[in-house]
C-alpha cells in the first residue's frame, strides 16, 4: 500500500474524514426511521400510528403522508394545522407518533412517517419509514329490504331486495326468512369487485305470494366480522299483496218469487285484502241507489269481508230482471255478480176455469174466438168459389 502524502500538514484519511463530516447527511447514516408495518382499526375509533427516531437524527422535522410519490397525501407535520390529528407526544424530539381521531374507511392505506433534514441551503428529505398499512373495519348499514312497485295476486312472482353499505372488509352473509323459517336465496352481490375501503350488497329474493301472506313477514339478516349480532330488516307482505274479491249472490225467498212478495238480494264479497273496497247493485245495466252494506270485517287470516243487501217488490214488471252486485277493489276494473228474479204467476181460483172469461170481461176479447171467427169466414168462401166454379162447368 502506498503511504499516505500529507496535503498541507493533513494526511490523506484525515483530508477524507473531513469531506464526508462535510456532505450534508454523510455524518446521519447512524439515525433510524422506525414504525410498525400493519394496524387494524374499526372505523369511529381513534386510529394511532407509532413513529420513533433513533438517537443522532440531524435537524428537521417530521411528517406523515398517506401514500407515495408524487400523489401521497400530507397527514401531519408539525407546523400545520390537522383538525383530526394530533402529537402524542408534543415535547418529545425521537417520539413522532399521531393519533388521528374518528377514523373512516376512506382512512385504510399505507402511511409513511419521514425525516427532513435543514441545512443553509434548504429543506429536503433525508430518510422514511418502511411505512404502515393501515384497514379500517367498518359496520355495515341498517338493512333496507324493498319490494315490488304495485301490489300482485296470489301465484304471481315477486321480486325482494336488501341493501347495505359502507362496511369493510368485503365478507359478508345475507340471510331470508319467512315467518322465521329460512328461504333459500342466491348469492348476494358485493360492489366493487375490486379492491376497496369499503363495500356495498345487494341480496334479491323471488317468491310467490299467497292468499295467507297478509299476516306474513320477510326478515333480511346480515352478518359481519364488525357487528356483535346480527343486523335484521323486515317486509310486511301485505304491502304486496292483493287478494280480489270472490262474489256470490243469493235471494231470499228462493226464486220463483210470488207476484207482489218482498224478496232480498244478498251480496257477499268475501277473501280479498287490502280493505279498500266499494259495492254497489245494479239492475238491467242501470245503478240503483239502493243497498244496504255493512263495513268490511276482517278475517282470520287477515282478508276481508264485504255484505250487501238489496231489498224490491217482485213486480210483474220486474220478471226476468237481472240484478247485479258490483265491487270495485283497490282501484282495480270491477268484478260483478248476477241474479235474475223470477215471478211466478198466481194460481187460479178453487172451482173456476181457468179458460173462462173472468167476471166483466168481453167475450170478443178472447184472442182464440178472433181466430175461430177468421177461419169459419175463409171455409164459407172457399165452399162459395167451388159452387161457382162448379155451375160454369
Amino acid at each position: 500500500m502506498a503511504p499516505s502524502t500529507p496535503v498541507s500538514g493533513l494526511s490523506l484519511p484525515c483530508l477524507v474524514l473531513l469531506l464526508l463530516l462535510e456532505i450534508p447527511g454523510a455524518g446521519a447514516q447512524e439515525f433510524q426511521v422506525l414504525q410498525p408495518q400493519d394496524v387494524s382499526v374499526s372505523a369511529g375509533e381513534t386510529l394511532t400510528l407509532n413513529c420513533s427516531i433513533t438517537a443522532n437524527a440531524p435537524a428537521g422535522g417530521v411528517a406523515w403522508f398517506k401514500g407515495s410519490g408524487r400523489g401521497r397525501q400530507l397527514v401531519y407535520n408539525q407546523t400545520g394545522s390537522f383538525p383530526r390529528v394530533a402529537r402524542a407526544v408534543p415535547s418529545s424530539d425521537t417520539d413522532f407518533t399521531i393519533r388521528l381521531r374518528d377514523t373512516r374507511p376512506e382512512d385504510a392505506g399505507i402511511y409513511h412517517c419521514v425525516k427532513f433534514q435543514k441545512n443553509v441551503t434548504g429543506v429536503y428529505e433525508t430518510s422514511s419509514g418502511a411505512g404502515t398499512a393501515v384497514t379500517v373495519s367498518a359496520r355495515p348499514s341498517a338493512p333496507s329490504v324493498s319490494g315490488p312497485p304495485s301490489r300482485a295476486e296470489p301465484g304471481a312472482p315477486v321480486t325482494f331486495t336488501c341493501t347495505s353499505g359502507g362496511f369493510a372488509p368485503r365478507d359478508i352473509a345475507v340471510t331470508w326468512f319467512k315467518n322465521g323459517a329460512e328461504l333459500p336465496a342466491p348469492q348476494p352481490r358485493v360492489l366493487p369487485a375490486h379492491e376497496s375501503v369499503s363495500y356495498s350488497v345487494s341480496s334479491t329474493l323471488g317468491l310467490s305470494l299467497t292468499p295467507e301472506d297478509a299476516r306474513s313477514q320477510l326478515t333480511c339478516q346480515l352478518g359481519h366480522s364488525t357487528l356483535p349480532a346480527p343486523l335484521r330488516a323486515t317486509y310486511n307482505l301485505s304491502a304486496a299483496l292483493r287478494v280480489p274479491p270472490r262474489l256470490r249472490v243469493g235471494t231470499a225467498p228462493a226464486a220463483p218469487v210470488a207476484l207482489n212478495a218482498s224478496v232480498t238480494f244478498t251480496c257477499h264479497a268475501e277473501g280479498f285484502y287490502p280493505e279498500d273496497a266499494s259495492l254497489s247493485w245494479l239492475e238491467n245495466g242501470n245503478e240503483m241507489d239502493l243497498g244496504k252494506s255493512s263495513p268490511p270485517a276482517e278475517n282470520p287470516d287477515g282478508t276481508y269481508m264485504l255484505q250487501s243487501s238489496l231489498e224490491v217488490k217482485a213486480t210483474e214488471q220486474r220478471s226476468q230482471s237481472v240484478f247485479t252486485c258490483r265491487v270495485v277493489h283497490d282501484s282495480q276494473p270491477p268484478v260483478s255478480a248476477s241474479k235474475m228474479l223470477r215471478v211466478s204467476q198466481p194460481a187460479p181460483e178453487p172451482g173456476k176455469d181457468p179458460t173462462s172469461c173472468g167476471a166483466g170481461q168481453s167475450p170478443f176479447s178472447s184472442p182464440a174466438l178472433w181466430i175461430g171467427l177468421f177461419l169459419e169466414k175463409v171455409l164459407t168462401a172457399a165452399f162459395l168459389l167451388f159452387l161457382f166454379l162448379r155451375s160454369k162447368q
